[in-house]
């Protein structure tokens, strides 16, 4: 039933665990229940896209994490830029309760947590955008959250995406090459490319 994920409210039975993970050196307690996005650990493409954040280039400003489901990408960066504000949206009410738990479980305070299909609901411009975006929900929302992240970006800002090379890596970077002017591969996993585009001043 997991491929309901992607969906506002999945229609599964709730069976929270808890379960603990090490991301970037922090030991971190998650909540997870079914109807979430990879609810037995962090996902692969998840610790590869942590593995390459640096937020040394990126300007001074918010985060946002799109697509957070219970947490690990948009906690991890907030565990490490404690001076920055790092937003995670999603669209499934069930991921949201799990993240909105698993940052106070973790005593993380410089998060917002809040509903948005896609950037519906975003009205701020942030210094990067991180995002393992939801490839089962389909190519027209991955392509809208590649190409809605520009008008969210400040100058400068930065676009972060993890995409498989079997699950349209190139094409991503087409499409990211085409609305930023500029895009690189920053690193590569067992088969997970970590795609970033600058907004260019």
């Amino acid at each position: 039933m997991t491929e309901y994920y992607y969906s506002k409210n999945p229609d599964v039975e709730h069976a929270e665990r808890q379960w603990t993970f090490e991301l970037r050196g922090f030991n971190f307690k998650f909540t997870t229940d079914n109807g979430v996005f990879s609810k037995s650990t962090v996902d692969y493409g998840s610790r590869a896209l942590l593995a390459a954040v640096d937020l040394s280039e990126a300007p001074a400003g918010p985060v946002l994490d799109m697509g957070c489901g219970y947490g690990p990408i948009g906690m991890t960066i907030a565990k490490l830029a404690p001076e920055r504000r790092v937003d995670m949206v999603d669209v499934n009410e069930r991921a949201l309760d799990l993240a909105r738990k698993n940052s106070e479980l973790n005593q993380i305070t410089n998060v917002t947590v809040f509903e948005s299909a896609e950037y519906q609901n975003v009205t701020d411009q942030y210094a990067a955008i991180f995002t393992n975006p939801p490839i089962r929900a389909g190519k027209d929302v991955v392509q809208n959250i590649l190409t809605g992240a520009y008008d969210h970006l400040l100058p400068d800002g930065e676009l972060n995406v993890v995409i498989q090379k079997k699950q349209g890596a190139p094409s991503a970077k087409k499409t990211m090459m085409s609305i930023f002017g500029n895009v690189q591969i920053i690193h590569k996993d067992k088969g997970y490319y970590i795609l970033q585009s600058i907004k260019l001043k």
